[in-house]
């Protein structure tokens, strides 16, 4: 289970764009904050994915990465253009492939070849309609189709896909999803055909009975989800703070327990990654990790690029889980706190305080920072944000020790 949001101009305390995501996936799968510069590639080079190879482009962009250790692909993450894409995990009537690209890999590839949330969306579309998607997304075998939220500062967009075919949603305001197909009716956009499909399958009568997100699911879906779901819950947090929304409210959002449990702390399941990036157009966009499992237990540290400087690992796949990375360190950390959430446990609230008196601070430092930038040179801007980064992981390593 994962749950992605975006608040518009119109929705967003300073009219900028704001996207966050929590990546739910198996509790012990470490997720890295991983970083790609930008790189040319020569004619006839080829790009090894998860599961399939595939030609390489010219260039690729600078990335930064929320990455499950094990996979070529991401879950979430950003570009040097200012794109920020989220994935989600979604079961459809359409059949399921052993073999092609992951959504997460198709994620990856958007950030690396678009410039604009428009072009990655065009990118992801070709290459999922090219070479599909399949194979395993986790290593319990687990197999599934795909939805995103695509993000740059002007705009968003809902992609969601069931086997090879897909539908676009243009976001109004605000949106989020969660592991659920959501676009309703025939979207914005949808590849040609997909209606004949639906109808020469028997998911719908005709072109009046086709509504994407009722026909394509597996299972019956409420018209409008439920607050106690995680759909509705997320969007409500949205709708209930519009024009009002600020990083550090999606940052919050993120660590809900009370209603659907976004924050997830289970055994077998849990919220492994966190990203919060604030897309501010013509101005220095401010991406924010937590690099730690559980988003409640840690702090989310600023990334601006160039991100020379700030603290990476280099890019998986990795073979096996290094016990030395941060993530690891943290995770057998917390075991004593991550239980039951919403069970009063003083040692957790002390060391919640803690944290959140440390990230306030982040907040605060990098909100007086943007508040100043205009006089500032884009080196010396780029300079004081990598002192916070220092300094977030330097107080995040001192809190697990």
């Amino acid at each position: 289970m994962c749950d992605t949001f975006v608040s518009l101009t119109s929705a967003s305390k300073d009219k900028t764009v704001i996207f966050g995501k929590n990546s739910d996936r198996i509790s012990n799968e470490a997720q890295l904050i991983t970083y790609i510069p930008r790189t040319k590639y020569s004619m006839g080079e080829e790009v090894q994915c998860t599961h399939l190879t595939i030609p390489q482009v010219n260039e690729t962009a600078a990335i930064l990465m929320s990455q499950p250790y094990w996979m070529y692909g991401c879950e979430m993450g950003c570009n040097e253009y200012d794109v920020a894409i989220g994935n989600e995990a979604v079961a459809t009537k359409e059949p399921l492939k052993q073999t092609g690209l992951l959504g997460m890999d198709l994620l990856r590839l958007g950030l690396e070849r678009g410039k604009t949330a428009k072009e990655a969306l065009e990118i992801i579309i070709n290459l999922l309609e090219k070479y599909g998607q399949g194979g395993a997304h986790n290593k319990k075998g687990l197999n599934y189709h795909n939805s995103m939220i695509i993000a740059d500062p002007e705009e968003a967009y809902v992609l969601e896909t069931a086997g090879d075919w897909w539908i676009v949603e243009i976001v109004k305001d605000f949106r989020s999803i969660s592991n659920n197909i959501s676009i309703r009716g025939r979207g914005d956009m949808r590849k040609k055909g997909i209606i004949q499909h639906a109808v020469k399958q028997g998911y719908c009568k005709d072109d009046n009975d086709f509504n994407f997100k009722i026909i394509f699911s597996p299972s019956p879906l409420p018209e409008i989800f439920p607050l106690e779901s995680r759909d509705g819950c997320s969007l409500n947090q949205l709708a209930q703070n519009k024009g009002n929304i600020k990083p550090g409210m999606m940052m919050n959002f993120l660590r809900e327990h009370e209603t659907a449990g976004i924050c997830m702390h289970g055994r077998s399941d849990r919220s492994v990654g966190s990203q919060v990036s604030h897309l501010r157009r013509n101005k220095r966009s401010i991406h924010w990790f937590t690099g730690n499992t559980v988003p409640c237990l840690g702090i989310f540290k600023p990334y601006v690029f160039p991100v020379d400087g700030q603290k990476v690992i280099e890019p998986g796949p990795y073979k096996e889980i290094n016990p030395e990375w941060f993530w690891t360190r943290h995770d057998n950390y917390i075991v004593s706190l991550v239980k039951k959430p919403k069970k009063e446990n003083l040692e957790r609230k002390a060391y919640y305080e803690r944290l959140r008196a440390i990230e306030n601070e982040l907040l605060l430092r990098v909100n007086e920072l943007t508040q100043r930038e205009d006089s500032l040179s884009d080196e010396e801007f780029t300079k004081q944000v990598i002192e916070i980064n220092k300094d977030g992981w330097q107080k995040s390593e001192e809190m697990i020790t």
